[in-house]
């Protein structure tokens, strides 16, 4: 690529070759000290490409996986919209006045998606309703978001207004007048849905969002709003937080995402399994995060944020991390130039040889050459590694086997003992042999379903 080439020969110009035998021990610690510090720049360089390929892949994945429930909602809105408009369109007059007012119960029914996120934490929604948002304007309806900080009761429903005019004419109006709103629509867009999207009504201020709801039904013949609201625990939320009068008004439908576990697998995946970045992380690394994911209560965010802090770490304490701008590229012949890494020859190469897989691959002589070739034996024997794992994952599906368990089993150094595999499965045959020692072993689960 050609930012790969410039990275070569802006690194190739930076090489220099020092005659250390005649410089002073002062001049020696000065050259060294300049090494050091442009490995380092190096290195923030290297983690902020990289850090972008695993930030791009995690939101590729997440919408990818909430495809499928958008193009539901997506057909759903359009639906809603024909069935508020077959109820007649109102003169120009009539739509822009409070008056007459409707009577028809049917006529004052919200359509209402509750979308089911199944997260005890709001934080993963954000991106998903946003997400959302973006996918229905894509399409042609006009959305606004609003959060749970819009529905306070020292705002009222004006603050909810005002978000919606803030959205809608790029503007803040004081003071808020929901006829603004309907004068708009019939002026420049009364031919798509209108789309406001609630990401967490739990969070929310139930009589503002009362008083909310029964506003935009008295107008929805004018202004067709069709409702989308984030439900985090159970679809019943509204009966618990809206007064029956706002109740009659929603005409629900019930949509589900993904689960939390789901969508870690998804993202374990295709960052920590597939080849995303270069990066990995190890075993007690990828405990601590699963176990972090577990504590709390499988939110994504916070083992995204754990997988960057990991990151950071690494490229923060490995000279050689440099290494992964070339490792991550898709080129399957690497070109190594050890001395462009900003680090003498003789640091990189005690660096080198502390590499598992380089002592596996009986690398001894110290030449770019050599370690590129370490480095293509390394993503080749991760390649079997990966559709190994993956086939596992796909077999253990339909006994609820985690990719994340499987995952964390299968970097654990401890589990290519041949002894203790044996025992393991063994164990998995034997019921009177203690739960205990067989707790944990999903690669031997995964085996018996092969």
């Amino acid at each position: 690529s050609s930012r790969k080439s410039d990275r070569k020969s802006s690194g190739t110009g930076r090489t220099r070759r020092t005659d250390l035998s005649s410089a002073s021990p002062k001049n020696s610690a000065n050259i060294e000290d300049e090494k050091e510090d442009e490995n380092m720049n190096l290195r923030m360089e290297a983690f902020e490409f990289v850090w972008s390929k695993i930030e791009s892949t995690i939101k590729d994945v997440l919408r990818d996986i909430n495809m499928n429930v958008f193009s539901e909602i997506q057909t759903w809105v359009h639906q809603s919209f024909d069935t508020i408009r077959s109820l007649g369109t109102p003169e120009f007059p009539e739509a822009t006045q409070s008056f007459p007012i409707i009577t028809d119960a049917n006529s004052k029914r919200l359509f209402t998606g509750l979308v089911l996120t199944k997260n005890m934490e709001f934080v993963d929604d954000l991106l998903t309703f946003e997400e959302l948002g973006k996918h229905l304007k894509y399409q042609g309806c006009h959305v606004a978001n609003l959060s749970s900080l819009d529905f306070t009761a020292k705002n009222g429903v004006g603050g909810c207004l005002r978000s919606l005019l803030r959205q809608f004419l790029m503007s803040s109006l004081d003071p808020a007048d929901i006829s603004i709103l309907a004068s708009w629509y019939r002026e420049e867009n009364c031919n798509n849905p209108v789309v406001v999207i609630i990401d967490d009504i739990e969070r929310c201020c139930g009589s503002v969002l009362s008083d909310f709801i029964l506003m935009l039904s008295e107008w929805v013949i004018k202004i067709p709003v069709i409702l989308i609201m984030g439900v985090a625990t159970t679809l019943d939320a509204p009966r618990n937080i809206l007064p029956s009068n706002a109740l009659r008004c929603l005409c629900p439908f019930e949509f589900t995402l993904g689960t939390p576990a789901e969508r870690m697998d998804a993202v374990v995946e295709a960052v920590l399994v597939k080849p995303c970045s270069g990066f990995i992380i190890g075993h007690k690394v990828a405990v601590f995060m699963r176990n972090y994911f577990v504590s709390q209560d499988g939110t994504l965010t916070s083992f995204i944020r754990a997988l960057k802090i990991a990151c950071t770490q690494h490229f923060y304490t490995e000279p050689l991390s440099v290494i992964l701008l070339e490792f991550a590229s898709e080129e399957d012949n690497l070109v190594l130039e050890i001395e462009r890494y900003g680090l003498s020859p003789e640091v990189i190469w005690k660096h080198v040889f502390e590499l598992p897989s380089c002592q596996r691959v009986r690398l001894n002589k110290p030449t770019s050459e050599s370690l590129a070739h370490a480095f293509s034996e390394l993503k080749r024997l991760q390649n079997q590694w990966r559709a190994v794992v993956l086939c596992l994952y796909v077999t253990g599906k339909g006994e609820k086997v985690r990719l994340l368990d499987l995952f964390c089993e299968a970097i654990d150094p401890e589990s290519y003992n041949q002894g203790e595999f044996d025992t393991n499965m063994k164990a998995e045959k034997d019921p009177v042999l203690s739960s205990s020692r067989i707790k944990g072993h999903v690669i031997c689960k995964a085996v018996r379903l092969v």
